[in-house]
Order: structure tokens, then sequence, then C-alpha cells
């Protein structure tokens, strides 16, 4: 997957604006091979109001596509995967209104409990929307908004994902797909539209809500974008998808294949043919970008939190010890799983023997023991139980994080050598208008999953099981506001 394999043409882009940052890679269709990529960073406002200025992620896309040279300007197709859940308001002019809120934002977790209650329970919302609404989801933000800024819910002629908007700024039309929608809250799994009943509860107008573009069409054409982007105009562009569905896509998955991703966030997932339904929560059941299911559960804890906890202790990330009885829950930032929105970060078991690497590993088997813990949620009965978990994310190529994950697994664990994943999927998306292909089927023709197997190491039990004790016993502690 380099420059050296041969470029032949033609060219796509694909995009991940991420919570940080966004990247543009351009690829080569026959190839697969990533001949240009660049990236630009965000701003995020800290605490518990996450928010970012919609206007940067265009900026850092205009800036990372520069870096990109001629090679940007050779794109036939473009597409762009994007954070998930954020919302993003905008006037009748098309600007935003406020800062977008981010799936990070745990402000609107009372309104999230609120509608879980009035829509009759979860099981309910399992079974109509596929997933139980926490904070994260769109549609608790937006009933936030609602009832704590009605001016801007008032000034808000159109709501997009964050993705949406990247879209919807190069081709000047609204649209979104299915895999992102399916976040949101208000679009029902069960029908696969947006559902008016819950839109009508949190006064959100069904007229303000993008086109949700099916698997394999054409979202638009860029539109003239006066010499702030270097595509032509034209240039087609895919529908985009989520950030976890496009990464999906960029590993080219087949139903059953578990994926364990470690960034900002920790995900782990699969494709299932069978739409999911998991009332308690922890699963959510969306779809993926092709016309399958990507149930999916989320920490809101993982590289940055154990980072910090490095930090504070003035270690690198990697300076990790055995040994110890500490047991740390990272959840700097509230956790999504398990629904701990308020809550924060635990120590436990400190001896006079304790060394600061116990401490650090005791950080990184809390944030893999919240992931480890969904998984067996997260595979349907189709699923290879015994099948090497793909480890993605910015964290999958440390050492600390691939021994953790396979010490507190018992499982193999292959490492794909391809980098950026969700801007490959999404240059999979846009390559996939081009030939035909499904996009997946694209990836797999590219070999994105290809890395080396590490092989299966004893399951530490006894890590599992205290750190599941402390987790049972704190949880009054961490429940509280």
């Amino acid at each position: 997957m380099s420059a050296a394999d041969g470029p032949l043409g033609p060219y796509v882009v694909g995009v991940d604006s991420s919570t940080q940052s966004t990247k543009a890679l351009v690829v080569d269709v026959a190839t697969g091979a990533v001949v240009a990529s660049g990236q630009a960073s965000h701003t995020v406002t800290s605490g518990a109001g996450r928010e970012s200025d919609p206007q940067e992620w265009y900026t850092a896309l205009g800036s990372a596509l520069a870096q990109c040279g001629d090679a940007a300007r050779r794109a036939s197709a473009v597409s762009v995967g994007g954070q998930q859940h954020g919302l993003v308001t905008l006037d009748a002019q098309g600007k935003p209104v406020r800062p977008a809120l981010l799936w990070n934002d745990v402000r609107s977790a009372p309104q999230a409990r609120r509608l879980v209650d009035e829509l009759g329970g979860a099981k309910v919302w399992a079974d109509r929307f596929g997933s139980v609404p926490g904070a994260s989801f769109t549609v608790s933000k937006w009933a936030w908004l609602a009832e704590h800024e009605p001016e801007a819910a008032r000034a808000t002629a159109a709501v997009r994902l964050p993705h949406d908007y990247l879209t919807g700024r190069l081709t000047g039309t609204g649209t979104t797909d299915r895999g992102d929608a399916s976040g949101t809250g208000w679009w029902a799994s069960a029908t696969e539209a947006y559902d008016e009943d819950v839109l009508g509860r949190v006064g959100l107008d069904p007229a303000l809500l993008p086109r949700v573009v099916g698997p394999g069409e054409v979202a638009g054409t860029v539109r003239d974008t006066e010499g702030e982007l270097p595509f032509a105009k034209g240039t087609l562009v895919a529908a985009g998808t989520g950030d976890n569905a496009a990464a999906a896509l960029g590993l080219g998955l087949l139903p059953g294949t578990p994926v364990l991703s470690l960034g900002t966030s920790g995900t782990v997932y699969a494709v299932s043919r069978h739409r999911p339904t998991d009332a308690s929560g922890i699963v959510a059941g969306f779809a993926d970008a092709h016309g399958d299911w990507l149930p999916l559960a989320c920490t809101l804890n993982c590289t940055l939190a154990v980072d910090r906890i490095a930090a504070l202790l003035g270690l690198d990330r990697e300076a990790v010890e055995a040994g110890g009885a500490a047991t740390v829950l990272p959840y700097l930032d509230g956790e999504r799983t398990p629904d701990l929105p308020h809550a924060s970060g635990l120590l436990t078991g400190l001896r006079h023997d304790t060394t600061g690497g116990q401490l650090l590993q005791a950080a990184y088997d809390g944030a893999v023991h919240a992931l480890l813990g969904a998984l067996d949620r997260v595979l349907d009965d189709e699923a290879d139980r015994s099948a090497p978990l793909l480890l993605i994310g910015g964290g999958a190529r440390g050492t600390a994080w691939q021994q953790t994950v396979r010490r507190l697994s018992g499982r193999a664990v292959q490492v794909p050598e391809a980098r950026e994943l969700v801007a490959l999927g999404a240059a999979a998306q846009a390559a996939g208008l081009l030939t035909g292909e499904a996009p997946a089927a694209v990836a797999r023709r590219w070999d994105t999953a290809r890395g080396p197997v590490l092989d299966p190491v004893e399951r530490d039990d006894a890590a599992l099981e205290r750190i599941s004790e402390v987790l049972a016993g704190a949880a009054p502690l961490l429940e509280r506001p």
C-alpha cells in the first residue's frame, strides 16, 4: 500500500474527520496505493462540554488536501468519514448557529434518560431503533439544546452530523447515510426511516434533516468551492459515513470478524447480517455503510485517558510493570460503557510497594476490561469466536496495548499494516462509485487487513475478576454527579 506499488489511476480521496484532526488520503483505485496524504488538527473544548467549530473541520480539510498537492486535484471521486453522533446546527445561510456538540459531550445524560422513560423503556428503544440512547446520541444532544439554548434551537434551519456537514460543503446539498443516521436516535432501524414520533417528542422538524443516501448511491458532485479545495467542479461525492462504519469498510470486513479499535474512544464491533436489538444499552445497533449491520460497543476513555495517567505519573506510555493489586478505572471523561456519564477516575488497592509502572498497567487493564466485557454481546451466534481480534486505531501499534489485549482476552491479535483505516474506508467507498464494486470488496482487493498475527496467551482471569468486583462495588460512588 505505497506509491512504490505502481499507481495506475484513477485516484480517489478518502477523508477522516475525527475528534482531534482531519486526515486526507489520495488513493490509487487500481492498486490501493496511498499516493499522497495530509493532516490538520482541530480545537476541542475540555470539561463536561465538548465542542468544536465546524468551520475548523472545513479549514482543516482544505489544509490536509493542500498537503496532498497535485494528486488531490486529479481525484475522480471523494468520500468523507467522520466522528459519529455530533450535533451540527446550521442557520438559513448554512453557517453554524453555535459550535457542534461532540459525541463525548456528556451534558445531555439527563435528557437521554428522560427520553428512554418517555418512550416506554429500553426494550422499546432497542426494538424500534436498535439502540438505547445515551448522552452520546444526537437526539439527546438536540433535547439538551432545546432545553438549555432555545434561541439556538429556534435559529436552526438544518441539522447535520459532522460527516454530513463536510459532504454538504462539497455538494451544496443535505445528505447523510444509513450508517451515521443510525447513531442519531431518530432514525429507526426497524423501518430504516426517520421516526416522526421521537422527532415530535424533542421538537425537531423532520424537514431540517438530511436525505439518507443509500449504499452505492452518489450523494452529489463537487460544486464550485471558489479555490478553497482542489477538486474540479463535478467530481463525484460518495455518501460518506460515520468513522466506525468507514473503518469497517476500510478493513473489508466480512460478517463475524471482531474488531477492537483503540483511539480517543475505544470500540468493539463486527459486521452482522442480523439487526441488533440489545435492551441493555451496551451494544449500539448501528447500521453499516453497505446494507448490513454493525453492532458496536463504545467507551469514552481509551488512549487519551491512559496517556493522561502516564503523564501524571511522569512515565512514558510504554513504561508498564506487571504485578501489584491496584485497580484503576480510567473514567476521566465520564463513561459510556458502563453507562456512568458523571463518573471520574478511580484508583483502589494502593500499597507501599505499588510502583508507578504497576499503576500505569492497571490503567491499561481498566480501559481494555470495559471493551472486552462488551465483546460477547457484539458477536452474534454466527461469529467465529476463535478468530483473531483485529486491533486498529492509534493505540494498536503500542506494545503495552497489544500485550494488555492479548493477556485479558486470551485471543490471538492481528494488527493490520494499513494505517488510517477510516480514510481508507472512505476512499474505498469513493472507488466503488467508479468501479461498481462494493466498497468492502474494494478494500479486500487492496488487502488492507494484511498484518502480523500475535499468538494468544493465557487469559488473566484474576485481573478481570478483580476489576469486575471493584466496578460492582464502586457503582454508587461512580454514579454520583
